[in-house]
């Protein structure tokens, strides 16, 4: 159980002290078979399979919520509908017209559906409640957002909101790149993105980070908005202007330690768990030091 892509969401800390509550509100807006007649279902999963809807491990939560998809290109309903068009020319000797192609259009989706092959995803979500994280793991906001909407739906009133820090992601990462040097416990990588107010972008991938040229850039008012960065030695990720984490990767030093701990795959999971929610709290505080600390949550 190793985390991606972080989208970072604060709770209040101490929100909750056991899992009963939480697990009573997901059972009710469990994921249904996707019917016939829908192109989408969503709700919450087992973290893993058999198990509780509220994976705990050490005072840790895992949930998961997964949707299926039906996928019926629209490039397939058109060439139904067209032949359906066709077919009414030669018969009645008649141009089928927009309205009537729209309707055979949306008649062609209905018909079609229940063949339509069904994908299945799953997002996770992790939830300190002792330190107050909710930590998302997908790649763009909207599939983070996705979570949390129907987590809201299964926890009315849940109290998660973005993090916000002091010192804006893109100040900090430029003001680091001009000097060369990353904050504490923290390494500068190879791959670096800069932009300007006209949305001049300049990209590196895998290349040194060292010399004028990219100085240059900044004294021309671009600011870095992408950084890759190594903390502790043990985590590796990509950090960008608005405070989200892509491409997260556990070096083997960390991943060496949960090797030959486990006697079966479950015991695995909890160990995989245990160690990134541990490593994971501990870099997002030295991150969060290091962008200034949060602000205080308005009242």
């Amino acid at each position: 159980m190793w985390f991606r892509n972080l989208q970072l969401y604060r709770l209040p800390k101490n929100w909750a002290d056991n899992t009963s509550a939480l697990e009573d509100q997901l059972s009710k807006l469990t994921l249904q078979p996707c019917s016939a007649s829908a192109m989408q279902s969503i709700g919450w999963v087992a973290p893993r399979p058999g198990g509780p809807l509220v994976h705990a491990v050490n005072r840790q939560w895992l949930l998961a919520l997964g949707a299926e998809q039906r996928l019926l290109p629209a490039s397939v309903v058109k060439q139904f509908a067209n032949d359906k068009a066709k077919d009414i020319e030669e018969a009645e000797g008649r141009k089928v017209g927009r309205k009537e192609m729209r309707e055979l259009r949306e008649a062609m989706t209905l018909e079609l559906m229940p063949r339509a092959f069904v994908r299945r995803r799953t997002t996770f979500g992790w939830i300190d409640p002792v330190n107050g994280w909710l930590v998302i793991d997908a790649a763009s906001p909207a599939k983070a957002e996705e979570f949390l909407e129907h987590l809201r739906k299964s926890a009315e009133g849940l109290p998660a909101r973005l993090v916000q820090v002091n010192q804006s992601p893109s100040a900090a990462m430029t003001a680091w790149i001009a000097a060369g040097e990353a904050p504490t416990n923290f390494t500068l990588d190879q791959d670096l993105e800069l932009r300007s107010a006209e949305n001049a972008t300049v990209r590196y991938v895998k290349h040194t980070l060292e010399g004028d040229e990219i100085g240059r850039h900044i004294a021309a008012g671009k600011v870095v908005t992408r950084l890759a960065l190594t903390w502790g030695d043990r985590i590796s990720f990509l950090l960008n202007e608005n405070l989200q984490i892509k491409r997260l990767s556990f070096l083997d030093i960390l991943k060496d330690e949960a090797d030959g701990q486990a006697e079966n795959e479950d015991e695995r999971f909890d160990i995989d768990f245990t160690l990134m929610s541990g490593e994971v709290a501990r870099l997002l505080d030295d991150l969060l030091a290091a962008l200034g600390g949060e602000q205080e949550k308005s009242v």
